[in-house]
């Protein structure tokens, strides 16, 4: 059988179905994923990219952190492409239980979905290191050098940085939807980062559809792979 109407199949029969969502998804709509080719762990810097993401280059070489966000993690202006279209139809038409992402770049809210879980957070939240007061998404996009609050503290995205915990709540409703649902749709992601991948573990239901470019570790669990452009899956996808 042609793997997506098999995809198609599976998800008309389901009716309670959670996509799990990586840095795939969001290149349909010109961001830049991590480790493809041109992807942001191929950039020339001074630091590997993974340190210029970190806690430590945060605290250690925080001029150096926020030049780094602002060049290259700003998609503010990005718009939702087919995949983020298409879930938003699919959660108006009560088979989509909830989302849960590693992507910050806030596309799915922006599609219009409603249960979206950010396990990594989100440029489109800002807050005070040191009062916890919170600032718009375009404050540190728009500010130069290092931004300050009133209270003279750092403002720092609500982003998950390499040596970080991810958001209790977040994660605790991915675990709460993933081990409920009926079908997980993993699209855009190599599951290599953890804790996040090993959110997979958690689910117990009829069908674990994995659509990515690549091969993953977790092919072998899943009743169906698709390795393909995520744009060319979805827009065969009614």
């Amino acid at each position: 059988m042609d793997k997506i109407k098999k995809l198609q199949d599976m998800i008309n029969e389901c009716s309670n179905i959670v996509f799990f969502s990586g840095a795939g998804v969001s290149t349909e709509s010109g961001i830049k994923d991590f480790r493809s080719p041109g992807g942001l762990y191929s950039i020339k810097y001074k630091f590997p990219p993974e340190y210029m993401l970190s806690h430590d280059c945060l605290i250690n070489n925080t001029n150096d952190f926020f030049e780094f966000y602002r060049d290259y993690l700003n998609c503010l202006d990005v718009k939702p492409n087919i995949v983020h279209n298409y879930l938003k139809k699919l959660e108006d038409s009560n088979k989509l239980l909830g989302i849960v992402t590693q992507n910050i770049d806030g596309l799915h809210t922006k599609a219009g979905n409603k249960n979206v879980y950010e396990i990594h957070g989100t440029v489109y939240k800002n807050y005070c290191m040191d009062c916890d007061r919170e600032y718009p998404s375009d404050y540190i996009f728009k500010s130069s050098g290092i931004p300050h609050c009133t209270c003279g503290g750092i403002v720092r995205p609500r982003v998950v940085l390499y040596g970080e915990m991810l958001p209790e709540d977040d994660y605790l409703n991915s675990i709460k939807a993933i081990s409920k649902c009926d079908m997980l749709i993993v699209a855009g992601t190599s599951l290599t980062v953890y804790p996040a991948s090993g959110l997979v573990n958690y689910f117990n239901g009829k069908y674990l559809v994995i659509i990515n470019r690549d091969s993953t570790d977790f092919d072998k669990n899943a009743d169906l792979v698709i390795n393909d452009n995520l744009g060319n899956v979805f827009s065969k996808l009614k």
